[in-house]
């Protein structure tokens, strides 16, 4: 890890076990966390969030080192790894907390998140409307521990096979050139 090219970005694409298990096999990326935010409750607990109450996203906050990856490529990810284009929902994942977001940590991020956007509707990558919300960061809360590195430690369970497994599968035929070494091998 450089300091000085270390960067945060945050994003909502449903459930965040799904996400973290994308993010966390790109190479540049040292860090991923589960959590919750763009709502108002201080200090969520998931009991809290699954009722859809909170305003709060299920979010992973991004630890990336900008000369490995950059911002732009992370968000070429995030589009490709889930439905920009279903309101409050992946798949059976229904709620607000399921919705899709990029929360900005500054006018750069917004800039470059706008740009991607505007970028997939002129090419018309998607036959619906795109949804993702544009939203500045507030306080982001880790959410409880057995939610940190899910799929990694509970790969064999259903959700991970039938809903995780084909994430990772996109991941890895589109963007085998951004993966870590140990998992391109």
């Amino acid at each position: 890890m450089n300091k000085d090219t270390n960067e945060i970005a945050v994003f909502a694409g449903g459930c965040f076990w799904c996400t973290e298990a994308v993010f966390q096999r790109l190479e540049g990326v040292y860090e991923v966390e589960s959590g919750y935010t763009g709502g108002t409750i201080k200090n969520p607990a998931y009991r809290e969030i699954t009722t859809g109450r909170t305003g709060h996203a299920e979010a992973i906050k991004v630890q990336y080192d900008s000369k490995k990856i950059t911002y732009k490529e992370l968000l070429e990810v995030f589009f490709a790894t889930h439905d920009p284009t279903t309101l409050n929902r992946q798949g059976a994942d229904r709620g607000t907390q399921y919705r899709s977001a990029i929360f900005y940590l500054n006018d750069e991020q917004k800039k470059i998140a706008e740009q991607i956007i505007e970028e997939l509707k002129n090419d018309r990558i998607f036959d619906n409307s795109i949804v993702t919300e544009i939203t500045e960061l507030g306080p982001f809360y880790s959410a409880e521990p057995y939610h940190q590195n899910y799929y990694n430690q509970n790969s064999s369970q259903g959700y991970c096979q039938f809903v995780i497994n084909p994430k990772l599968n996109k991941l890895n035929s589109t963007f085998k050139n951004k993966l870590r070494k140990e998992i391109q091998d």
